[in-house]
C-alpha cells in the first residue's frame, strides 16, 4: 500500500511539473518603413497571431505571451478574436506588452487569434547597430522562454554621422591616390590601369554620397568597394613603377650588347681580357633583371625596384667599360693590325714611309705645274 501511495504522489507531482505547450503562429507581419532606419523615425508594426490548441486550452493558462520592442515611446493596440468576433482591448505602453495565460486560455474548440499594432520611434544609437523592432515569445510559469515560440524582427539603425565620416575618409584616401598617380605621371610611368581603378573608386564614393541615410547598407557596400578599388589601384601603380624601373635598367644592357657584338666580331679584341670583364658585369646586370621580373610576378614590387636599380648600376658599369675599351681600340688603330705581331712591329715605319711618299709626290706635282706655267709665260 505504501508503495502504491508513493507512486500516486509521484505521478501527481509529474503532472504538475510538466508545462503545457502552446502552438501559435505569427503571420502577416508588416514593418513600415522597410529597410534601414535612422534615429527618430516613426515605425508602425502590425501582425496577427493564431493559436491552435494542443490540449484542452488554446493557450496554457500558466504561461504568458510577451511582446518586446526597442522602439521609443511604444504604444500597443491589440484585439482578441474569438470565432471571428473582435474584442478590442485597452491600449498599453512600455517596452513590453505581456498577455497573461488567463487572458488567452480558452477551450480548445474555440478559434482564437490576436491582432496587434505597435507604434514607436527608432532609438538613438552611438554607432550603427541592429535593434529589435518586435519580439514575440511564450514564457512558462518558471519564466523560461519556449524557444520554439520565439519570433523576432530587427532593423539596422543608422548613425548618420558614421556614414558622413566614412565618406570623408574615403574621399581623403582617393585624394592621396590621385597624388600618387600624378607623381608617377611625372616620372613617365604608365598609369592607365591605376586611372581605371581611380575612376571606379570615385564613382562608388559619389554613389554612396547621393544615397539617402536610410540606405546605409547600400552606401556601406559602395564605400567598401571604393576602398578595394583604391587598394587595387595603389598595387597597380606600384607594379607599373617596378616595370618602368626594369625597362630603364634594360637600356644599358641592350647598349652594351651592341658593343660586345662589335668586339666579338673583331679578331684583335674577341679574346681580350677587358671584354671578359665587360661581359661578366653584363651578365650580373641581366641576373638582377631576371630577379626583378620574378619579384614583379610575385607582387614584391619594392624588392623588384631595388633589383632593377642594381641592374642599372651594373649594366651602366659594363656599358661605360665597353665605351672606354672601344675608344682605346680606335685610338690605337693599326691598318696592319691584321698581320699580328709583324704589323705591330712595322706600323710606325710604314706610317713614316707613307707620309714621305705623299710629300715627294706633292713636290713633283708642284714642280710640274710650275714649269708649265713658266713655259706659257715665255710663249705669251
Amino acid at each position: 500500500m505504501n508503495g502504491f501511495v508513493k507512486c500516486l504522489i509521484l505521478g501527481i507531482a509529474l503532472v504538475f511539473c510538466v508545462s503545457a505547450v502552446s502552438a501559435f503562429s505569427v503571420s502577416t507581419v508588416s514593418i513600415d518603413p522597410s529597410g534601414d532606419l535612422i534615429p527618430g523615425t516613426s515605425v508602425i508594426v502590425s501582425f496577427k497571431a493564431d493559436f491552435s490548441a494542443t490540449g484542452d486550452e488554446t493557450f496554457p493558462s500558466s504561461s504568458s505571451l510577451q511582446m518586446i520592442t526597442d522602439l521609443e515611446s511604444p504604444k500597443w493596440t491589440w484585439t482578441l478574436l474569438l470565432n471571428g468576433v473582435e474584442n478590442a482591448r485597452p491600449q498599453a505602453g512600455g517596452k513590453m506588452l505581456e498577455l497573461s495565460g488567463w487572458d488567452l486560455a480558452y477551450p480548445s474548440d474555440i478559434e482564437e487569434s490576436i491582432r496587434v499594432t505597435l507604434e514607436g520611434k527608432t532609438p538613438s544609437v552611438t554607432q550603427t547597430s541592429n535593434k529589435t523592432i518586435i519580439k514575440i515569445q511564450e514564457v512558462d510559469s518558471r519564466n523560461n522562454v519556449q524557444s520554439s515560440s520565439l519570433v523576432s524582427y530587427t532593423r539596422l539603425i543608422v548613425n548618420t554621422g558614421e556614414v558622413s565620416t566614412l565618406i570623408s575618409s574615403r574621399n581623403s584616401e582617393l585624394q592621396t591616390f590621385r597624388a600618387h598617380i600624378e607623381e608617377k605621371v611625372a616620372m613617365d610611368i604608365d598609369t592607365s590601369a591605376a586611372e581605371g581603378k581611380y575612376n571606379e573608386a570615385k564613382q562608388k564614393i559619389d554613389a554612396a554620397q547621393a544615397l539617402p541615410s536610410t540606405q546605409f547598407t547600400t552606401a556601406l557596400n559602395y564605400l567598401n568597394a571604393a576602398q578595394s578599388s583604391i587598394t587595387d589601384g595603389e598595387k597597380l601603380l606600384d607594379k607599373a613603377w617596378a616595370e618602368s624601373e626594369v625597362a630603364i635598367a634594360q637600356v644599358p644592357i641592350n647598349n652594351v650588347d651592341v658593343l660586345i657584338g662589335y668586339f666579338m666580331g673583331n679578331q684583335s679584341t674577341a679574346n681580350d681580357a677587358k671584354l671578359v670583364l665587360i661581359k661578366t658585369k653584363r651578365e650580373a646586370a641581366a641576373g638582377y633583371i631576371s630577379t626583378a621580373n620574378d619579384d614583379i610576378a610575385n607582387g614584391n614590387y619594392a624588392n623588384a625596384r631595388t633589383k632593377a636599380q642594381e641592374a642599372f648600376t651594373k649594366g651602366n658599369e659594363s656599358y661605360n667599360d665597353a665605351l672606354d675599351f672601344k675608344k682605346s681600340v680606335e685610338s690605337g688603330w693599326n691598318p696592319l693590325g691584321g698581320l699580328g705581331g709583324i704589323g705591330k712591329a712595322f706600323s710606325s715605319s710604314v706610317i713614316l714611309i707613307v707620309v714621305g711618299v705623299i710629300v715627294v709626290v706633292l713636290i713633283i706635282v708642284g714642280v710640274i705645274i710650275y714649269r708649265k706655267r713658266s713655259r706659257w709665260d715665255e710663249l705669251g
